[in-house]
């Protein structure tokens, strides 16, 4: 089964959009690398979100204009970052306190697969160097809840969302919602399926099934993406 690569109804900036609608005011959060981190750009103005990260920084900002970057202030993917006022630094066994003591609210991570229980890939590929996995383990098992926003399909074209994840874990039945340029699925966590809950627009919820190889329930008409 392969997905069709000619159109991504969604942006990766507006599937960042999307997951930012998850944040609550006073949240502790954590942003993976990747997509996740454009997150950051859009917290709405009317709340208050503490961004957290593994190196030790609470309060991280926006990504930093070119006449703002501060080459020693990083986030854990390396990347350049602002900080809020309020911010704070700490070092990187106490960060990873915060996450194993259950103390961050939402984590929004990147995926290269996702099993139809809620099973997470998301630190290596077999035969391909990797620096290592990081927070990752940590943030599936200690955060209170975990949302993963990604591409519904890989370059290959092939589905990321499968029935059993082939590389190696991350962390199992953990992730409360995926966030693709295609829909939202949230978790039921009776039935240990992922439920279609809203679609981006131009895409049915055929083209989803086409396009997903794990089992997903759909029980009402799914909503349009807020975008």
């Amino acid at each position: 089964m392969r997905c069709t690569l000619h159109r991504m109804p969604l942006n990766r900036d507006q599937v960042a959009r999307r997951a930012a609608r998850e944040l609550r005011d006073g949240f502790y959060v954590n942003l993976g690398i990747g997509m996740p981190t454009l997150v950051a750009n859009h917290v709405p103005d009317d709340i208050t979100v503490w961004l957290q990260s593994e190196n030790g920084l609470l309060g991280m900002g926006p990504f930093p204009t070119e006449d703002a970057v501060d080459a020693d202030l990083i986030n854990a993917g390396k990347q350049t970052v602002t900080a809020v006022p309020g911010a704070s630094y700490f070092s990187s066994h106490e960060s990873f306190e915060m996450i194993r003591g259950g103390h961050i609210d939402l984590a929004i991570l990147g995926a290269m697969e996702i099993g139809q229980e809620g099973d997470i890939a998301n630190w290596m590929i077999p035969g391909k160097l990797v620096k290592g996995m990081g927070g990752a383990m940590d943030l599936v098992a200690g955060v209170q809840r975990v949302v993963v926003i990604m591409d519904h399909c890989n370059k290959r074209g092939d589905p990321k969302l499968i029935p059993a994840c082939t590389l190696p874990l991350t962390g199992v039945a953990c992730i409360d919602m995926v966030i693709t340029d295609l829909c939202v699925l949230e978790m039921d966590p009776e039935s240990r399926r992922f439920v279609l809950t809203e679609l981006a627009p131009q895409v049915t919820i055929d083209e989803v099934r086409a396009k997903t190889s794990a089992e997903i329930l759909v029980r009402d008409d799914p909503r349009p993406m807020p975008i």
